[in-house]
Parts: structure tokens; C-alpha cells; sequence
């Protein structure tokens, strides 16, 4: 089980790193939304990762919440950008 979380780990810390690239170096509001989301879903793999490891269910409502912040952000943010490019 130790090998697996090692590679878990590491997969996550990569693909957390690769959108963090995509925050800072994003030429538009959009691509650096969409990299905010991917490193969001990245956070909620290693919570969902830890629980499962750990054998327990008790983050289960931290995932709920990041799940529902992540969508309304993302939609929120979407909407500012599309009624900026109306104007």
C-alpha cells in the first residue's frame, strides 16, 4: 500500500504543478479558470486519496463542499468573462 500512495503522491504533485504553471503563465482569464478547476480537482484526488488510504469516510463532506466551490467558481467566473467580452 506504501508504494501505491508514493506514486499517488507523486502523480498528484506533478499534475499540481503543471496547472500552477498554467495560473501563472495563462495567456487568457479562461485557460487560467480552467487550470484553477484542474488543480481543485487535484486537491479533491488527494483528500479522496488520503481517505481512502486511511480507511475512513470522514472527509467526505470536505469534498462535497470543494466539489460545489469549484462548479459556482467556475461558472461564476465564466460569466464575468462572457458578459466582459459582450461589452
Amino acid at each position: 500500500m506504501t508504494v501505491v500512495a508514493v506514486i499517488v503522491t507523486a502523480l498528484l504533485s506533478v499534475a499540481a504543478l503543471m496547472a500552477l504553471t498554467r495560473i501563472v503563465r495563462g495567456p487568457t482569464l479562461l485557460d487560467r479558470v480552467v487550470a484553477t478547476d484542474v488543480l481543485l480537482a487535484v486537491i479533491m484526488g488527494a483528500v479522496g486519496t488520503e481517505a481512502a488510504i486511511n480507511r475512513h469516510a470522514t472527509t467526505l463532506p470536505i469534498l462535497v463542499v470543494l466539489a460545489i466551490l469549484g462548479f459556482v467558481g467556475s461558472v461564476g467566473v465564466v460569466q464575468f468573462a462572457a458578459a466582459r467580452e459582450r461589452r
